[in-house]
């Protein structure tokens, strides 16, 4: 059997994401690959700090719902800070390790999404292969937060037996961080689900009565314009309501914000469910700021509003501003506001999805089959 380690930037949770779309898409694809999912670190101290429960860690447990005795799922603890344990990142590479143990998986393959997980690559040795999803020394982070990652990241690149990225731009900016005897970075974009797409859903009853823009995805400083949020919402305020559907990590003061100008924050919902609220929202909006970590992405978004067929409006981030969909509207500033309010304006087509529309959309088996290659060379290089 093939074993895996898959160290995940995010849990595996009902909300899925590339992560799990291609691990489940493997798993099906081959009976004899058997994974363990480690989910970030719990950090009860930090919880603490911030005012919430403090989390708990969770032992290998096997994730129901995809294929019995092949995927588990595993999240360590985080007991101390790294400014106070410089240990940390070993204890949780130790626990990483103890936890394979326990599942029989004597020398398997570890796939890194998280770069905090480079020291389990240096101290197992197992063959390594970088997903890179996100550019991570162009997000706004603390010097030490970046100096760390930026250390992490040159071992990948300079290491790992494979590294893959899911954007254009990914590729460009860390080439030439590659040697020239390492395998190329293989480029694996996004996904949809799209034979989910072609079947209509009811009108979610938490959407509020008349015409809603829609934004689906993780609330994050990081990706949303707050400004812009506000500016829209009191805009349409009269007439329609701005719905922002998916988990809210944004602070306190910004959260307050959106609601004091009238948006609604639905919060995550279900991977199934999230496909009503695309097809029933009268305009798709993607209120995003445009820096150099969001031009390292490939919004997964953008897959999922183009397989529903709805009319988009998009501030120009990477993905929108390149796509070649007539129902795209890129504009930013007063000029996104103004093209909402248009798009409300205006009929609202039907909420089922044409067949042809979601069939041009690129589906995640043509990416499992493209993970697959690169999983296969890895298991060669392990022997």
């Amino acid at each position: 059997m093939t074993d895996l380690v898959v160290m995940s930037l995010e849990r595996w949770d009902s909300v899925w994401r590339r992560n799990q779309h291609l691990v489940a898409g493997l798993i099906s694809a081959d009976p004899t690959l058997r994974v363990l999912f480690v989910e970030p670190p719990a950090d009860p101290l930090h919880d603490l700090a911030s005012g919430q429960r403090p989390s708990r860690g969770r032992a290998g447990a096997e994730i129901p719902g995809v294929a019995e005795g092949h995927l588990w799922r595993f999240r360590p603890v985080k007991w101390l800070p790294r400014k106070i344990d410089a240990q940390a990142d070993e204890r949780l590479a130790g626990a990483v390790m103890k936890a394979t143990r326990k599942l029989g998986m004597a020398h398997p393959l570890l796939w890194i999404n998280d770069p905090s997980a480079t020291t389990l690559s240096m101290r197992s040795g197992w063959p390594t292969l970088y997903d890179m999803t996100d550019d991570w020394l162009s997000a706004d982070r603390p010097t030490a937060e970046l100096s760390r990652v930026a250390r992490a990241e040159a071992h990948l690149l300079g290491h790992a037996a494979e590294v893959v990225a899911c954007s254009p731009e990914l590729v460009r900016r860390k080439s030439p961080s590659r040697p020239t005897t390492r395998t190329p970075i293989t480029l694996i974009p996004n996904a949809v689900d799209a034979p989910a797409y072609r079947r209509p859903a009811p009108r979610p009853t938490d959407l509020p009565r008349g015409k809603v823009a829609v934004y689906v995805g993780t609330l994050h400083e990081d990706r949303m314009d707050i400004t812009l949020c506000e500016a829209t919402a009191r805009a349409i305020g009269n007439d329609a309501t701005l719905v922002l559907v998916g988990p809210n990590a944004l602070d306190s003061d910004n959260s307050d914000r959106l609601r004091h100008a009238g948006v609604l924050l639905l919060g995550a919902r279900d991977r199934e469910a999230v496909i009503a609220y695309l097809q029933h929202a009268d305009v798709l909006v993607v209120p995003h700021v445009v820096t150099p970590f969001t031009d390292s992405l490939d919004p997964i978004k953008m897959y999922e509003y183009q397989a529903v067929g709805r009319p988009v409006v998009a501030s120009p981030v990477a993905g929108f501003r390149d796509a070649e969909v007539s129902r795209f509207t890129i504009a930013e500033g007063v000029s996104f506001t103004a093209a909402v309010c248009a798009e409300l304006r205006s009929p609202s087509p039907s909420p089922s999805p044409s067949p042809m529309t979601v069939a041009r959309v690129a589906d995640w088996t043509d990416r499992v089959r493209a993970m697959a290659d690169v999983i296969r060379r890895l298991e060669a290089a392990n022997g």
